[in-house]
């Protein structure tokens, strides 16, 4: 008599599959790399038991105070921006603190960038972030529930 065997199915998450929450995050006096760490997880989705590299399962994170980071050693003075125009001489340079004053947004926004898949589905995962300077956020419909770091 022969004996039956079993196959243990894979399950393969699926577009259907995905469920997103919200996430608010207080970036006041948070450290601004292991912050950003934190946020590209929560983007990608590798805090969940259905994570799939190929796919965007991540959640959505709304960042709040980010004007209030807090950095170590002489990065203020230290850590530099750069962009170019694309014109003969254009490369202008920001330093972080000058880009504190003036985009407190772009920040956060480069460090977790950096962070993310450089493809389409990085893209797609960066604009779930949003990012705020100051305590309030136009995203109370949603119902986003604190992140604690």
């Amino acid at each position: 008599m022969a004996q039956k065997t079993y196959a243990q199915k894979t399950f393969t998450v699926s577009e259907d599959d995905i469920e997103r929450s919200w996430w608010v995050v207080d970036a006041e006096g948070q450290n601004l790399g292991r912050l950003a760490t934190r946020i590209a997880t929560i983007l990608r989705g590798k805090h969940k038991p259905t994570y799939s590299p190929h796919l965007d399962v991540g959640d959505y994170v709304i960042v709040i105070n980010c004007e209030k980071i807090a950095v170590t050693g002489n990065k203020l003075n230290d850590k530099v921006y750069y962009r170019h125009s694309q014109y003969p001489g254009g490369l202008k340079q920001v330093t972080l603190g000058d880009q504190l004053d003036k985009f407190p947004e772009r920040v956060i926004e480069a460090a977790v960038r950096g962070m993310l898949p450089k493809n389409a589905l990085g893209r797609k995962m960066f604009r779930k972030l949003k990012v705020h300077a100051g305590p309030t956020h136009p995203h109370e419909a949603q119902q986003p529930k604190p992140l604690e770091l």
